[in-house]
This record gives C-alpha cells, sequence and structure tokens, in this order.
C-alpha cells in the first residue's frame, strides 16, 4: 500500500544547517554523542537526523546499534518537548524492524514509553511509529507477553479505527502476532475488540484485510470467540467477503474463519436460522474460483465432524452441493469434496442421500484416476458409503466399481490399498458381488498386502481373505497364489488388530481339508495355541480357528484333545500317535514312516484306500515286507544252460552273478527311494469294511448295530478279556511283534489281533463311523479309550407320544462285550478309569504300569 507523506517539522536556519551537516558527515559517532547534549535543539537535530539516517538502511541501523544509540533514544522518547519525544520515537519504530536491534531492545525497559505513545492525542505520526515499533517487537514471544502485560492491547485495538492506514495496517499486525497466545485471546473478547477487526474486512487495502482475516482465523479457534462472532453476526462479514468478487483473494482465509465457526451445532444453527448457510452452500457449488471451492469444502468437512452438524447439513442438502463437486474438472475439488462425502456418510441418512444424488456414479471413476490423493480418497467415500449398507454395496457393484477397486490393491500406496480394502470387504458381504471380486483376481492381488510392513494394510488385508475365503474357490485361488504363507506370519503380529484379523482370516479359510492341511503344514495351529496360551494375545477368533482347523484334522484333533465327536468322522489316513502337548509338532505319517523302529507306542493306522501302488488284488504290508528279498532271490536264479563245467568257470560265473545281484538291488532300492511314498493299504481292515456293512448295516436298530459291531471288535481283537486275567492277555508281546514283523513304527488296524481299550476303540469308532452309528472316541490314561453312543431308550407307558432324548451310553468292548454302560454308573468309571483301585492298584493298572516303565526305560 502507498505510504502517505509524513509531516516535516519547522526548522530554523541554524538547524537546517546543522541538518545538512548530519546528513552528508560520515562521523555518525558525533551524532549519537549529540544525543547526550543537555540542550533541546541539539537533541532535537540528533533525533531528526538519525532518524533520517536509520530510514535509509539495515547497514545504517547496524551501525547506530554499534555506537550506543539505542540506550539514549530510548531515554529521550519521554523527553518533555514534543518535537524532541516524536524525533525520538520515530526513530526508535525505524530501528525496531531490524532483528539485531529488537536483540539490544529488549534489554531495556522501554515499552511502556512506546505503549504511552498510543494515546488519542498523541500525533498520527507517532501513532504510526509507535505501532510500527510494537508491531516488530511483537514477533519475539518476550516481548509479546510484556506488550499485553504493560496494557498495550487496549490502546490497539482502539487505533484500528484510526483515519490513517498506516496505523491500521501496524496495529492488526501487533494484534495478530499478540492473539497467538491465549490470554491476549481471552482479553481481546473481553474488551470487545473482535468487532473492530471485522470492521477492516471492509479496508480498501487488501494488507489490512488480510491482516484482520488471519487475526480472525487464530481467535476463531476458542470456542467463546466463535459464540460472539455468531451471536453478533460476525458471519456476515464473512459471507460479505465471499460474495464480493474482488476479494477473491480473500475468500480462502475467509473459509478458514466461516469453518472454524461451524465447529459448534449451535453456531451452526444460527447460521442457518439467519439464512447465511444456505447462501454459503450455494456459493460452494457456484463459485468459479476452484481453489476456494476446495478450501469451502474443506471447511464441510471440518464441521461435519459433529454429528448434529451432519444433520444439520442434510436437511440443508449439503449432499447435493457435494455431488456436483465431484463432477468438477479439478482434482483439488474433487478429492477435497471424496473427502467430505466420507465424513458426512457417518449419518446414514446421508449414505442415502449420496447414492440417491448420484454420488456413487460419480466416485466410481475416481479410482482410476491419475491422482494418487484423489484415488484415496474416492476409495475412503467408497468405504464409508457402502459400510452396514448394501444398497450402495449394490449400488458400486452396479457402477462396476469392483474391478478398479480389486486394481487398487496392486497400488504402492498403503492408503490406497487400505481404503479399496475396506470396500471390498463390505462389497464381499453380498454373494453375488463377492463372485465378481474373485473372478477380478482378488485373492491373487491381496497376496501382496498381506506382505505389507503396515499394520493397517495388513489388518485389512486379512479382513478381505476373511470376507472373501468363505467360498471354496476364493481358498483354492489364496492357497495356488501363496497367500497362506503370509497370513500366517500375520498371526506372529504384536498389532491385537491384526493378529485378530489374521485369526479370523484364518477361521473361514479352514474350511476345506486341502486349505486346513496346508495351513497345519506352515505351522498355523502352533502359532494359534500359542496365541490361546497367552492371556494378552488371545482373542475371540484364535480359539475358534483352532477348533475349525482340528474340525479338518481328525488326526492332529485326537492327538491334542484326546476327544472325537460322533461329527470328526475318521477317515482313510487317519493315524493315532498317542496324547501330545500343545505346542509341539505333530509329525505327518510320512515323516512318522521314516523314523527308524523303537520302543515308542505304536502308530495306529486307519487306511483302506488302494493307491496305484497297490493293485486290485491288494499288497497288503506283509507283502511289501517280504517284496525285495524275493526279487532279490529271483534276480540270482541262473539258467541250466549255463552252468559251468569246471570249479574255476563255475565259481567265476557265481562272483559274476554275484556283483549283477548286487547292481541290481541297488539299482531297485534308488527305485523305490525315487518313488513318491504312499500310505500303506490295510487289506483286513479293507475286509473289515465289508463284512460290517454286509452283516452289521441291515440290523433295524441303532442299539442292535451298535452291540454287535461291539461283539465284531471284540473278536478280531483277541475276543473278551476277564478284567482280573487282564495281566495274563499278552498284548504288549504282540505288538512288539508287529512292530519288528513290519519293520515300521506304524501298524494298520487290520494287523492288531490282540488289542486292549485304544485299539478296539479307534477300530469301533473308525468302522462306526463308516455304516452311520454315531459315535465318539474319547482317549483316557494308562492306555484306555472308551466309545460313546447316544440311543433312544424304549418309551415308557408315561412317556408315549413325548419327545424322549437320547440318553449317552459308553460300549464295552473289553470285557463283558456288548455291555451299555451309562456315563455316571460305577462300572463305566471303572471302565475309564479304574478308580476301584485309586489306593491298591489292581492287576491290570499293575501290569499296564509296568509295560509304560519298560517302554520308558528303552527309550
Amino acid at each position: 500500500m502507498g505510504k502517505k507523506q509524513k509531516k516535516e517539522v519547522e526548522l530554523s536556519p541554524k538547524d537546517a544547517q546543522f541538518n545538512s551537516l548530519i546528513i552528508e558527515s560520515k562521523n555518525v559517532h558525533t551524532v549519537v554523542l549529540m544525543l547526550d547534549s543537555p540542550e533541546d535543539d541539539i537533541l532535537l537535530k540528533a533525533c531528526e537526523a538519525i532518524y533520517k539516517f536509520s530510514e535509509k538502511g539495515d547497514e545504517n541501523k547496524i551501525n547506530l546499534l554499534a555506537l550506543g544509540a539505542i540506550p539514549r533514544l530510548a531515554k529521550l522518547i519521554n523527553h518533555s518537548d514534543k518535537q524532541i519525544h516524536m524525533y525520538a520515537t520515530m526513530a526508535f519504530g525505524v530501528m525496531a524492524t531490524n532483528s539485531e536491534v529488537r536483540k539490544s531492545m529488549r534489554q531495556l525497559d522501554f515499552l511502556p514509553s512506546i505503549i504511552a505513545c498510543l494515546a488519542p492525542d498523541e500525533d498520527i505520526i507517532v501513532h504510526e511509529l509507535a505501532t510500527l515499533c510494537l508491531a516488530s517487537m511483537s514477533i519475539d514471544f518476550t516481548s509479546k507477553v510484556e506488550i499485553y502485560e504493560k496494557g498495550g492491547l487496549e490502546p490497539l485495538v482502539n487505533l484500528l479505527s484510526s483515519p490513517d492506514p498506516d496505523v491500521q495496517k501496524n496495529s492488526i499486525e501487533c494484534i495478530s502476532n499478540l492473539v497467538k497466545d491465549y490470554m491476549c485471546r481471552v482479553a481481546l473478547n473481553e474488551i470487545n475488540g473482535i468487532f473492530p477487526v471485522l470492521h477492516l474486512l471492509n479496508s480498501e487495502y487488501p494488507v489490512i484485510q488480510h491482516l484482520a482475516l488471519q487475526t480472525l482465523i487464530t481467535i476463531s479457534n476458542d470456542a467463546e470467540i466463535r459464540k460472539a462472532l455468531c451471536q453478533n453476526e460476525g458471519h456476515e462479514n464473512l459471507l460479505q467477503v465471499l460474495g464480493t468478487p474482488e476479494f477473491s483473494d480473500l475468500h480462502a482465509d475467509t473459509l478458514l474463519v466461516l469453518a472454524n465457526c461451524l465447529e459448534e451445532a449451535h453456531n451452526v444453527t444460527i447460521i442457518r436460522e439467519s439464512g447465511a448457510l444456505e447462501k454459503f452452500l450455494l456459493f460452494v457449488a457456484t463459485s468459479a474460483l476452484p481453489e476456494v471451492q476446495k478450501h469451502a469444502t474443506k471447511a464441510i468437512t471440518r464441521s461435519a465432524r459433529n454429528s448434529e452438524t451432519r444433520h444439520i447439513f442434510h436437511q440443508e442438502g449439503v449432499e447435493k452441493a457435494l455431488v456436483m463437486l465431484l463432477g468438477i474438472n479439478n482434482d483439488g475439488v474433487r478429492t477435497a469434496a471424496c473427502e467430505a462425502v466420507s465424513v458426512m456418510c457417518e449419518d446414514v441418512a446421508s449414505k442415502e442421500a449420496f447414492r440417491t444424488e448420484g454420488g456413487i456414479l460419480h466416485l466410481v471413476p475416481l479410482l482410476t484416476g491419475d491422482n494418487v490423493e484423489m484415488k484415496e480418497a474416492a476409495a475412503l467415500a467408497l468405504a464409508n458409503l457402502t459400510t452396514a449398507n448394501s444398497s450402495n454395496a449394490s449400488a458400486v457393484f452396479d457402477a462396476e466399481g469392483v474391478e478398479p477397486l480389486v486394481k487398487l490393491l496392486t497400488e504402492p500406496e498403503d492408503g490406497i490399498i487400505v481404503n479399496a480394502a475396506a470396500t471390498i470387504t463390505n462389497l464381499a458381504l453380498q454373494e453375488p458381488i463377492r463372485a465378481s471380486i474373485q473372478s477380478y483376481g482378488a485373492m491373487t492381488a491381496i497376496v501382496e498386502p498381506l506382505k505389507s510392513s503396515n499394520t493397517l494394510v495388513q489388518s485389512k488385508a486379512a479382513l478381505v481373505v476373511a470376507s472373501l475365503a468363505c467360498d471354496a474357490n476364493g481358498r483354492t485361488e489364496l492357497r495356488n497364489a501363496g497367500g497362506l504363507e503370509p497370513l500366517v506370519e500375520l498371526l506372529h503380529s504384536n498389532n491385537d488388530e491384526v493378529r485378530c484379523n489374521a485369526c479370523w482370516a484364518v477361521l473361514v479359510c479352514g474350511k476345506d481339508e486341502p486349505t486346513t492341511a496346508e495351513l497345519c503344514k506352515l505351522g498355523a495351529l502352533e502359532i494359534l495355541q500359542e496365541i490361546n496360551q497367552s492371556s494378552s494375545r488371545r482373542n475371540s477368533f484364535s480359539d475358534a480357528a483352532v477348533r475349525r482347523l482340528l474340525d479338518h484334522n481328525a488326526a492332529l484333533k485326537y492327538s491334542l484333545t484326546g476327544r472325537l465327536s460322533s461329527s470328526d468322522i475318521i477317515t482313510d489316513g487317519f493315524y493315532d500317535v498317542g496324547q501330545i502337548k500343545p505346542g509341539m509338532k505333530f509329525l505327518t505319517l510320512e515323516e512318522l514312516s521314516n523314523q527308524e523302529l523303537n520302543q515308542h507306542r505304536p502308530v495306529l493306522l486307519i487306511n483302506a484306500k488302494r493307491t496305484d501302488g497297490h493293485q486290485m488284488a491288494g499288497i497288503s504290508i506283509e507283502d511289501k515286507v517280504t517284496e525285495v528279498p524275493l526279487a532279490r532271490f529271483t534276480s540270482g536264479k541262473m539258467n541250466i544252460k549255463d552252468k559251468p563245467s569246471s570249479k574255476g568257470k563255475s565259481k567265476g560265473k557265481k562272483d559274476e552273478e554275484k556283483l549283477k545281484e548286487e547292481l541290481l538291488h541297488a539299482k531297485t532300492e534308488e527305485e523305490e527311494k525315487k518313488k513318491p511314498w504312499e500310505c500303506p493299504y490295510d487289506v483286513l481292515f479293507d475286509a473289515y469294511l465289508s463284512e460290517v456293512a454286509r452283516n452289521i448295516l441291515p440290523l433295524p436298530s441303532t442299539r442292535g448295530q451298535v452291540v454287535a459291531l461291539a461283539n465284531f471288535v471284540a473278536e478280531k481283537m483277541g475276543g473278551s478279556v476277564c478284567m482280573e486275567k487282564l495281566h495274563e492277555f499278552t498284548w504288549e508281546l504282540h505288538i512288539a511283534e508287529l512292530k519288528f514283523e513290519l519293520k515300521s513304527n506304524i501298524i494298520p488296524i487290520g494287523k492288531i489281533q490282540k488289542g486292549i481299550y485304544y485299539h478296539r476303540a479307534l477300530l469301533f469308532k473308525a468302522l462306526a463311523d463308516r455304516i452311520g452309528i454315531g459315535c465318539s472316541l474319547v482317549r483316557g490314561e494308562y492306555n484306555r479309550a472308551w466309545n460313546e453312543v447316544k440311543l433312544v431308550d424304549q418309551p415308557s407307558q408315561d412317556t408315549i407320544g413325548l419327545f424322549i432324548p437320547p440318553t449317552t451310553y459308553i460300549v464295552d468292548i473289553m470285557y463283558q462285550v456288548g455291555n451299555l454302560m451309562k456315563p455316571d454308573s460305577p462300572d463305566a468309571a471303572h471302565y475309564e478309569s479304574c478308580i476301584s483301585c485309586t489306593f491298591t492298584p489292581c492287576k491290570c493298572c499293575k501290569q499296564l504300569s509296568w509295560y509304560l516303565d519298560h517302554l520308558e526305560r528303552n527309550n
């Protein structure tokens, strides 16, 4: 802004002569020394000369500082001579614009004298330079506090109405600095200083308007001041600025003030009742300046974070204005509009309004733009719009938003991935949309986000897996894409949300055996068990995930829990390795088969499935054991015609044949090693299945089937045993002989001809499952195991026509074979744990204990 002419003080001829000397003289030191003169004429001429000298630049100010002019001038500010007072103040004000000079000034107690210069009766030129000095000093925090404490705020506010624009500019600049301190803001409100600041918005000087807006932005951060602004129609002044095209450079700052005023719902109500809110929204939608529209939209976003304000905005139809902004060909405006939509759609009614106004149709195309911020904001808006709103999810699907959302999962920016994943999770709740998401390769695309180091990305990616893996095709795609390994790694996360979502995803993935097997192979079960043992890491999904994995791995479930329910079906390939502790590695059957023969408890195998290595005739384990010696014998067989005539030749021939035999044997062993491992086929168990299906399955009642099956199992495993003579039932020797015969720790169940509790209970369960008898298998201690069945008892005369719940029975397959015992009966208790010999062990317990000790000594 232009600077007006300063008032010139009339000088005598000798004063002019001295002034000319001071201006032209290079000996500034002499002039500074003149400030100590007792003569007013000399002081006046020295002050005037120093003022004019300091105005010429910072170098002169530094020279005056070095010569000690600052403390001398400070003393002259309160001089009784008005002209000396004026020039001293003017020189001081000009000097204060230099930062080095200000450092020296802070050592002096001069601010009260400068503040006194703000009195109404002072000359305008004094007001100008005094306010200039205060504006410069208020940049520093300590001086700012001192100006407030010395009472400088109120006279500065009074000078905002000065007719001199320089005084106004310096005063508002100083106030703008002062109100950055909370106490100054409170004081400004108390002295009604807000409205003189508002009045400056009408100034013809842009710099004054700008400083006024900066002041309003700062003070409107306080709720009380915002309330005062709205109650006294301060928003009208702001809207007047917005409505003036000539003030377009002020619109952005004006909107920041208005955004602060819209923080409280009470203020929004006042603005709305005055009609100003409608004008504001109209301005937002119709402004020709994209930058202004962007700031206005950001103002809506800030205000809409309050639930009451969102409701008011919805009633005023803000959704329509935002949808219009989504169509503006400016990325900044569209990004801001997306952010506003994200906040507004937390209101349920707004979600519906955005769909009906076509907001989703405008948002979907923004997902494919080049602007990263816009894509992230659009994806966030869709995520919030589709949360708990199936209609909006369908609208996104209808707008062909699935494909671009899936593509966003491969973006390098974490924010885009997070928002796209959240939207996909919402869409996947509907089965037709879920199928579409999978068709675009979402499970393959989510693998990399699962590997991210960003916990928020990991969490949202795990949720995508959980939402899509409920479909068999989704699980297959994830498994083939290598997504299970990073998913299992997320179970190790120290972030509670990531770990919980990963457990949820594993729970969903564990719905089929191939995926479950892969998860267990990757160690998911061990990690989940470790999580469940920690009170701080355990979550609602970790327990369910463990149960789900075990549901598809009956062998592991039985080893860990010691129980298989009637719904846990024993299929071919099941094996019982005995009880294992949580956290221990559960070896595969192939790994167990590679172990050396040992004295440990044998592994019981259930398998009636032939493989390529077992031809239709059926090759038993015995056949496989004798196969190599037979081949060795056959390969060494000689033709009679080739028999040598002499002893020497015969010996040479034998050596040659022996060498050939060894080479052939080595080749055979090498070929055997190269063959893929095959689960041993149990020809006897296969025969049991046929016999049971032929003789027991046709029986008319379940009770009869259970009793017949109990007798069948007992017959195949040595018959009934007298309880007192269990120690004479040499099952241990029989098992040891089988292991030695098979050269393996794995024994097919059909090979066992002398079995006790746990052998018989396993065979009973395996056969019962094949013919549809609901049966549980429970492991006890000391080689105990038993089967539980549920049977409906015959109704009595009093219960005819009433629903009779089934009764649980324990099946005796050891002693009184076929006897059905109720679980709470003494017979059942003795059968399960032999509690009758707790203090004096019976013979059977002594025999079992001896055998366990024998195994322990030999291990």
